[in-house]
C-alpha cells in the first residue's frame, strides 16, 4: 500500500476563492480566514471528492488528508475536521492531520497545491504538485497515480 497525503486548502477545497470573495465583501477583515465558518463553508474543488474516494476504494492506495492549520484561526481545526465529515463521512476523520511541518509525515505521495513553505520541499516523498502545469487538475493527478498502484 503506498500512503497518499492530500493537502486541503486549494488541493481539496476552494480557499482563494473564498478568500477573494470574503476580501471584497468585507475589506475590512484583513485575515479572512480568523473568521468563525470560514473553513467550513468552503467548496471541493472539482473533481476532488471523486478523486479521494478513488483513493479509498483503490486497493494500492492508503490516503490521508494533511493540512497546515492557519494560526490566525484556531477554530480552523475544527472546521477542517468538521469539513472531512461533511464531504468525506465520520470513518475519514481519523484519516485527518494537521500539521504545518509536512515533510516531518513518511509516506510515498504528497499532493499539495505549495512545492515549499510548509516543508513540501522536504517531503521524503513524491511531491505532486496540484494545479502545477503537469498536474492541472485531479484527473491529470488520478491518471498519474493510476499507473503506479
Amino acid at each position: 500500500m503506498k500512503t497518499v497525503y492530500i493537502d486541503m486548502d486549494d488541493t481539496l477545497c476552494n480557499f482563494q476563492s473564498a478568500y477573494r470573495q470574503h476580501i471584497a465583501e468585507n475589506p475590512a477583515i484583513r485575515f479572512p480566514q480568523s473568521q468563525y465558518g470560514f473553513f467550513t463553508a468552503l467548496t471541493p474543488l472539482d473533481g476532488a471528492v471523486e478523486a479521494v474516494e478513488w483513493l479509498r476504494q483503490s486497493p494500492g492506495f492508503d490516503p490521508y488528508i494533511l493540512s497546515a492549520p492557519s494560526v490566525k484561526n484556531p477554530l480552523c481545526y475544527t472546521e477542517k475536521r468538521v469539513w472531512v465529515e461533511k464531504h468525506f463521512g465520520l470513518k475519514f476523520c481519523d484519516r485527518l492531520i494537521l500539521c504545518a511541518h509536512k515533510n516531518l509525515l513518511a509516506g510515498d505521495y504528497l499532493i499539495d497545491d505549495y512545492a515549499k513553505g510548509k516543508g513540501q520541499d522536504r517531503f521524503k516523498g513524491e511531491l505532486i504538485h496540484f494545479a502545477s502545469e503537469r498536474f492541472p487538475d485531479w484527473n491529470a493527478v488520478i491518471n498519474y497515480l493510476g499507473t503506479r498502484a
